[in-house]
């Protein structure tokens, strides 16, 4: 075994053992309990706001409530709906599914009152542009500017050396080869030089894009999975019940399964569930920031609705798939799980395949266009407009560079950077809870009477 991964391997358990999963979980559910069930009782409510829009054309923010949050989506829904998805299911069993179901629907409320106070905090940078997320509300809101620094160069390692890069670029190249015989080198020189051309026209650019492809590349997913699932609508409510039933007891190896614990169950599932819908990591925020919006709790639960979609309804449609068409008890693993998933429910080893690999590719490049804006968001809070520009030279040559690095080591980076990452954010949230609630609690009286569980203490 490589030193190196064995060594990453043990930092990566560290980060991602019981401490930071209780953290992650404890604070959705102190939230959910503390805002009344917000993410359940005021779903219609978010939904209602996201595809309505503010009203207010004037309103503070650079781009509208619903392009802030398809840039936020843009970032989330990515190689975690589907490699993310299999590698859980294949490492914890069908149970991952139904941990990554409770982190989501806990996350919800975490990703709630993430987005609320980067709206209530944010700030105008010197280029005119809206500056948001955990470093301005941890410090303008707790004063630990230390903690917020800590949140600053840790979001930026996901940006360059997480989520943003390598696990998408890598994802892209090897769907782009596998399925169409496209040499690598091309593929790279291709997603560099789009990459480029949308993210130097800044955050206006990023969420066009991001307000167009989103949408149309979600529907284009859950439509291909509809087909699988309807196709083997027979065993579904079984499927069902073996992720209950293996979130609780584990599973025992079957085919090209290894076998699963509960523990296994539970850190796989938690982990891959944050790694797609990055709520308590800090990210969305700073997409939230930018959105134009005279209210910081309308916002926050138009940002909710992206666990909604991205854990709740796509990562669920994936899961699903690999557990009715048996797949995830096969030999593959990734990405090919997926592929094979599909090829065994539409019956085709041509059109299941294709169909996963548009799907990622689109969901890879958009996430690389959300994480290279965080990570600008970081950048500038850390030294200014001026570091920009370099940022985005760096950032590119990055995505060249992880095109050709291994799937095994990008995921674990992947997952360390991330779990770093959410531990400033989520100490900033707890210490801002009374704000979240006080705010909360005042948008609501003037619309109904407040969530009778809207706590004062």
């Amino acid at each position: 075994m490589n030193p190196l991964y064995n060594f990453l391997q043990t930092i990566d358990n560290l980060v991602w053992g019981p401490p930071l999963l209780l953290l992650l979980v404890g604070t959705g559910v102190y939230l959910t309990i503390r805002l009344g069930l917000i993410q359940i009782r005021y779903l219609p409510l978010a939904l209602g706001y996201l595809f309505k829009g503010n009203k207010n054309s004037k309103a503070d923010g650079d781009v509208s409530s619903f392009a802030a949050l398809c840039t936020a989506l843009s970032a989330t829904i990515g190689t975690g709906n589907i490699v993310g998805v299999a590698t859980a299911i294949k490492l914890g069993g069908p149970g991952a599914l139904f941990w990554m179901w409770l982190a989501a629907l806990f996350g919800m409320a975490t990703k709630y009152a993430e987005c609320l106070l980067a709206v209530k905090y944010r700030e105008v940078d010197a280029n005119g542009q809206m500056l948001g997320g955990p470093m301005y509300y941890i410090e303008k809101g707790t004063g630990q500017k230390w903690l917020a620094r800590m949140f600053a160069v840790f979001a930026l390692g996901v940006a360059c050396f997480g989520i943003g890069t390598f696990p998408q670029a890598n994802a892209i190249v090897d769907a782009a080869y596998l399925s169409f015989e496209i040499p690598r080198e091309i593929t790279v020189v291709v997603l560099t030089i789009l990459v480029a051309v949308v993210t130097l026209g800044g955050v206006q650019s990023i969420a066009k894009v991001a307000s167009k492809v989103v949408p149309f590349m979600a529907v284009f997913y859950i439509i291909a999975c509809v087909i699988v699932l309807g196709s083997q609508y027979s065993a579904i409510p079984e499927a069902i019940q073996l992720v209950i039933q293996s979130a609780f007891t584990g599973h025992a190896a079957t085919g090209g399964f290894v076998g699963a614990g509960i523990m296994l169950a539970i850190q796989s599932g938690i982990a891959r569930g944050v790694f797609s819908n990055e709520s308590g990591l800090g990210s969305a925020p700073m997409a939230a920031a930018a959105a134009k919006t005279d209210s910081c709790v309308e916002q926050g639960l138009i940002s909710m609705t992206g666990t909604f979609f991205d854990t709740i309804i796509i990562c669920t449609m994936t899961g699903l798939t690999l557990v009715v068409t048996g797949a995830w008890q096969s030999d593959y693993a990734g990405a090919a799980m997926t592929s094979y998933a599909f090829a065994s429910g539409l019956d085709s080893s041509f059109i299941g395949p294709m169909m996963v690999t548009i799907g990622l590719m689109f969901f890879a490049f958009t996430t690389i266009l959300g994480w290279n804006y965080y990570g600008e968001r970081c950048i500038t809070y850390l030294f200014g407009v001026k570091a920009i520009l370099p940022y985005k030279i760096f950032f590119l040559v990055l995505i060249a560079a992880g095109a050709f690095m291994k799937l095994d080591m990008i995921w674990l980076i992947a997952d360390i950077v991330n779990g770093l990452m959410a531990i400033p954010n989520l100490i900033g949230l707890i210490l801002l809870r009374e704000v979240i609630v006080t705010e909360t609690r005042e948008f609501f009286q003037k619309l109904t009477p407040p969530p009778a569980n809207l706590q004062t203490a």
